[in-house]
């Protein structure tokens, strides 16, 4: 990203801070979240060309990872979100094995079959996972001091989590992986021609964007304090999925301004228009017809536009 982004970047982060009003910062810490969930997905729909409904698997999977081995099996905080990490990675990477062994829609209808067998899972097993009821209590670690029950502290401290997952997805993108998942995207019999291992890089991907929709889950059950199987279940992949196409598919921005598009109409405008489900639609058929690429792509270029419309007025004045 060029200064003139980041500088933006900053501006957006920091907003929040300036308000001063708990509630604005809260619906900032839940953007943060699915913003980097959002960009796990990305990752396989934006460059991967894999479109999954599956994906909220790892973002509850490892929300119940944290919430069991916090409040039930006596781990630390730092050993638990290692091994939610770990465990939902390796889930990721079964996962992937078996739905990379299909393509478009049935690859689709594959990760939604996994996605709502760990969801039926946590919704039965009520021994386990506490059934409909989800697990409650579920604690936010103090790191040096740091108490992130404060909401200030836990806003930066998802500040600090959305930084780092949108530089590791920038060096991605840049790297000879990402290129290679790009061209497995566009051109696979060419990439196989070519000697790379198309179903390798998918796979890397998919165990990638595991790991990322990790990194969110346990940072969605540290907000909430609470876990339930919803988690895990399609609704919470279509909603990702949306704010992945809203915001703009295969962008950096994208999942950022999606994500923001759907708390914000969730969260703040729900509270004054009670049909806000319906608005939300509303939004996304405006995006679909007027910024079809996505509000990012969309804006670029509209933004485009306008410069050469600008420039071509001023060469026809100095032509007069």
């Amino acid at each position: 990203m060029n200064r003139f982004a980041l500088a933006v970047l900053a501006v957006v982060l920091f907003a929040p801070l300036l308000t001063g009003q708990t509630f604005y910062i809260n619906v900032a810490s839940q953007i943060l979240i699915a913003a980097v969930f959002a960009a796990s997905l990305n990752i396989l729909v934006g460059y991967g060309g894999l479109v999954s409904l599956g994906h909220a698997a790892f973002f509850g999977l490892a929300a119940y990872a944290i919430a069991l081995c916090t409040t039930r099996w006596g781990f630390g905080h730092l050993s638990a979100i290692l091994t939610a990490l770990v465990f939902t990675t390796g889930v990721a990477a079964l996962f992937g094995v078996m739905s990379l062994r299909a393509t478009g829609i049935t690859f689709l209808m594959i990760t939604l079959a996994l996605g709502q067998t760990l969801w039926g899972v946590a919704y039965r097993w009520s021994d386990l996972t506490g059934g409909d009821n989800g697990i409650t209590d579920i604690r936010r670690p103090t790191l040096l001091g740091v108490d992130f029950n404060d909401p200030v502290a836990f806003y930066l401290a998802m500040t600090v989590v959305f930084v780092a997952t949108m530089a590791f997805m920038s060096m991605f993108v840049r790297s000879g992986l990402g290129m290679s998942l790009e061209g497995a995207r566009d051109q696979p019999r060419r990439m196989r021609m070519l000697g790379h291992n198309v179903r390798l890089v998918q796979w890397l991907a998919f165990v990638i964007a595991g790991f990322w929709a990790a990194v969110a889950g346990i940072c969605f059950v540290y907000y909430h304090n609470y876990v339930h199987p919803h988690s895990l279940g399609l609704p919470t992949s279509a909603e990702t999925l949306l704010m992945v196409i809203a915001g703009g598919v295969g962008t950096l921005a994208g999942p950022l301004v999606g994500a923001a598009i759907v708390v914000i109409l969730k969260m703040v405008v729900s509270a004054y228009v009670v049909r806000w489900v319906m608005l939300l639609g509303i939004v996304f058929v405006l995006i679909v017809v007027f910024l079809p690429e996505g509000v990012v792509p969309g804006a670029a270029r509209l933004l485009r536009t306008l410069r050469a419309a600008r420039e071509g007025v001023k060469r026809r004045e100095r032509a007069a």
